[in-house]
């Protein structure tokens, strides 16, 4: 399950990435309603999601 933390608070490599209207929106709101900066929910959830990738068999 994801959950979020302040583990990545120092985070300083600046990247640019564009979103879709309805994923920023959805990921603005989380983080409000979390109280963390919108960079820090994105970070965790790229960690997230490459922590459950699934491999590829060979």
């Amino acid at each position: 399950m994801f959950k979020i933390d302040n583990e990545m608070k120092s985070a300083d490599i600046p990247r640019t990435i564009r979103f879709t209207e309805t994923l920023f929106d959805e990921l603005h709101e989380v983080s409000a309603k979390n109280g963390i900066s919108f960079n820090l929910l994105v970070l965790q959830c790229c960690k997230y999601a490459l922590e459950n990738l699934e491999e590829n068999e060979k």
